[in-house]
């Protein structure tokens, strides 16, 4: 067995590696072998020798990390599958019997019935669809002109008839009818599709030019709706004449059966039958609901509405709408699109825009797209069904698809049908699931070729009417569809930095208008326009003149991070650390060392200020992106994503189960806020550290990440108290050195009272004293709050005070 296999393609380590798996695989083979052989005769070995002697496959692929045990397992499948098929050949006589299998016809017939379809009101669809084959293969006789027929003046039509106090109902055609003989051929045996026949037949003569081509008008194509009939009724019958000619002299014949694996077939006596065929079904009382005209009617209109012959119910025309997606679109008018639109979508806007479009590959299919002109999600409504059914032969196969369309294309109404479609028995679901595939690629890529061609050719349409509307689903499709990622990145509209409110431009655009030596895209997510104009992290863009796309919506976040890249140029947020913008070097460089803190200065102050907030900060450092704001969070997690994550959490933590992560800051050193803590931090370390906490959290309020800016109440209300009480003293001590001329009454009053109060000695000192209390009493409630912070400026102005009264 060793000798079997060449080495010669293996070489240095690999060979010692082929010596041991060629030598326990001949081991292994050899057992295999010893086993069949001492059980079979020598004459059937020798097949298996030859066998197992055969080189196996992918050699080179088991060399490279297969395992030994799936050797053994293909070796040993071979032997077995070997072993089974010699005995069965040494099981055959010379007396040999080639026999069908059999079929307990009224459990099969029970399966058909019960188990085959999901909904009972199918049955109707399935019945009607052989009353249109039926009509569809006389039409076809009488055009091909080889056969005559009787009553050739009979229009070709269906007629339901309900009777709703007997619980019968009637489904008649004027088709081509049976005689006694077909009615046993097609409905005596199950599974048997007479439509399925008569296509073969004329599809035969068609080749031999001796008929047309086969009529695309037949629906049938298993032989099993017939008997859906027994879901509802407790005895069918079925009464027939055949419209042939020459069977012109034969009586009507009626079938009839109660499901339970026997028939009957009689001549029709007692009943007139036309040409074509009558099912009588005698409903059972669980299913009279079936004999009611409107349910019938709401079936009808739902399965079988586009049916190519007229269907009468009780009397009245019951599909007035045509299949507008099988005409020629250059046919139709659009006043027939909006009524059809409003009829499929149950609506009554009309559509911003129509695709009707045919498609030849990977199978024949016939569409037609609807755009609304507007969708019920924003409205808080729920989440959309898919809207486009999928159609064979103009009979509804599954309404509202959730195959043929992905999920983000959701909000189109429509119709998809196709003659070719491979269906399940049932005729509810396509069977083929590749095919499907590919038919979704083949109707999502025309879609946005549509898209892209409105775009171009009326863009006004497309910004203002279309994507204001659905533009939220096109980003949905960037984070679900990665295979139509790209073209739908191209039809993505944005406002930026240097348009006016309202203006979007796309992605082509923005690249458009970069400078030469910009090599990103540059993008900024905020809740409104005023706050990413405001926002500190655009100082640096606007001081190089850079555009920045401002982003919305709590989706976009997701957008621009599966998007990742643009026509080669990355998707880069204003938040991240380190940005490299073309221009900052040389504004670095000519910038007034002098003015703020040294680099020594802003050293120790971020060493201070990390320390100060360790719990709260990973890292600090300066940064000279920034002009009118003292400080910058960067490289944060996304403030949408973070909202999003706790709108699904369901944890009982709940707002404390998602702790913030410590951040990265970034100071500007030259900021009369950071000057002025960095003066004030070693008199005043409390006061500092209740600045620098605001400040930090000023930051996550900008980047959108602070989880409840309501926690920054009582340090604001303490800082605004401080405030407000030194400037009313500084007023108090302005109000009583300065003597105004030209005062109105109420001012000379009020200076008046404030001059008794500075020349009264003993009310001045109560005066001072009861200064010196409220002094006490902010510094108590600071003190409590913030470590009894004070601002060492109000000290200063105490003693300038005291001077002024001296």
């Amino acid at each position: 067995l060793n000798s079997t296999y060449s080495l010669r393609t293996v070489s240095g380590w690999q060979h010692s590696k082929g010596i041991v798996f060629f030598t326990m695989l001949g081991f292994r083979l050899a057992f295999n072998v010893r086993r069949i052989v001492w059980s079979r005769h020598a004459q059937r070995c020798v097949k298996i020798k030859k066998l197992a002697c055969q080189p196996i496959p992918d050699t080179t692929q088991f060399l490279k990390g297969r395992f030994f045990s799936s050797i053994e397992e293909e070796v040993g499948n071979r032997a077995r599958n070997t072993d089974q098929k010699v005995a069965s050949e040494s099981s055959k006589g010379s007396n040999v019997q080639s026999l069908e299998f059999q079929a307990e016809t009224k459990r099969l017939l029970d399966i058909v019935t019960n188990s085959l379809y999901t909904e009972k009101e199918v049955f109707l669809r399935e019945l009607v669809s052989n009353a249109s084959d039926a009509l569809e293969k006389l039409r076809h006789i009488q055009t091909s002109g080889k056969a005559v027929t009787i009553d050739p003046e009979l229009p070709l039509e269906i007629l339901i008839t309900a009777d709703e106090e007997k619980g019968i109902l009637t489904i008649a055609d004027t088709g081509i009818g049976m005689t006694s003989d077909e009615l046993v051929s097609n409905l005596g045996t199950i599974a048997r599709s007479g439509s399925k026949a008569f296509m073969n037949q004329v599809t035969q003569k068609a080749k031999e030019g001796d008929a047309l081509g086969a009529s695309s008008g037949i629906i049938g194509q298993f032989g099993v709706g017939f008997y859906s009939a027994f879901m509802v009724g407790e005895r069918v019958e079925v009464r027939s004449r055949s419209a042939y000619d020459s069977n012109k002299d034969k009586k009507p014949t009626v079938w009839s059966s109660e499901g339970t694996g026997r028939f009957e077939v009689a001549d029709l006596q007692g009943h007139k039958q036309e040409r074509g065929s009558s099912i009588v079904i005698n409903l059972k009382p669980d299913y009279e609901e079936f004999s009611d005209k409107d349910r019938l009617e709401q079936v009808l209109k739902k399965y079988s509405n586009f049916v190519s012959f007229p269907i009468t119910l009780n009397g009245e025309l019951v599909n007035t709408m045509d299949a507008v997606w099988a005409k020629d679109p250059k046919e139709v008018e659009e006043e027939k699109y909006i009524a059809f639109y409003r009829f499929i979508a149950n609506a009554v806007d009309s559509p911003l825009d129509t695709i009707h479009f045919r498609a030849d590959a990977p199978i024949d299919i016939k569409a037609l797209f609807y755009i609304p002109s507007f969708h019920s999600e924003k409205y808080g409504m729920g989440r959309m069904e898919p809207g486009v059914s999928l159609y064979s032969r103009k009979v509804l196969i599954a309404s509202k698809s959730s195959d043929i369309l992905p999920e983000w294309l959701r909000f189109l109404k429509g119709v998809v049908d196709s003659e070719d479609l491979p269906l399940s028995i049932s005729r509810e679901k396509a069977q083929d699931a590749r095919l499907i595939a590919k038919l979704r690629k083949v109707l999502t890529r025309k879609f946005i070729s549509h898209l892209a061609k409105m775009a171009k050719k009326d863009p006004g349409k497309y910004i203002d009417e279309f994507y204001k509307e659905f533009g939220f689903f096109l980003k949905e499709g960037i984070c679900q569809d990665f295979e139509f990622q790209t073209p739908i990145s191209k039809l993505l509209y944005f406002e930026t930095s240097k348009t006016f409110r309202g203006e979007m431009i796309s992605l082509d655009d923005y690249v458009s208008r970069c400078k030469p030596d910009q090599k990103d895209i540059y993008y900024l997510h905020t809740p409104t326009r005023e706050t990413s104009l405001q926002s500190p992290y655009m100082e640096a863009f606007e001081k190089t003149d850079r555009e920045v796309i401002l982003v919305f919506n709590a989706i976009d976040d997701f957008v621009m991070a599966n998007l990742g890249k643009y026509e080669g140029r990355n998707l880069v947020s204003a938040e991240k650390a380190d940005i490299d913008l073309p221009g900052e070097e040389d504004r670095k460089d000519n910038a007034d060392s002098s003015e703020g803190l040294s680099e020594e200065e802003a050293t120790k102050f971020c060493s201070w200020f990390q320390v100060t907030l360790n719990d709260k900060v990973t890292g600090c450092k300066t940064t000279t992106r920034l002009g009118s704001s003292p400080a910058i969070v960067t490289d944060n997690e996304s403030g949408a994503m973070r909202r999003m994550m706790k709108l699904v959490d369901t944890t009982d933590g709940g707002r404390e189960g998602m702790v913030l992560p410590k951040q990265r800051v970034e100071l500007n050193p030259k900021h009369p806020i950071i000057i002025g803590i960095n003066s004030i931090k070693e008199k005043e370390p409390t006061l500092a550290k209740v600045l620098i906490e605001q400040i930090f959290d000023n930051c996550l309020l900008a980047a959108g990440i602070l989880d409840d800016g309501r926690s920054m109440l009582p340090r604001l209300n303490d800082i605004l108290l401080t405030v407000v009480t030194e400037a009313r003293s500084e007023s108090v001590v302005s109000d009583k050195v300065s003597d105004p001329k030209g005062e109105t009454g109420e001012e000379k009053e009020r200076n008046s009272f404030f001059s008794d109060k500075v020349s009264d000695t003993q009310e001045e000192r109560g005066q001072q004293r009861e200064k010196e209390e409220k002094k006490s009493f902010l510094m108590d409630k600071v003190s409590d709050t913030h470590e009894g912070t004070i601002q060492q400026r109000e000290k200063e102005g105490e003693r300038e005070e005291e001077g002024k009264y001296s």
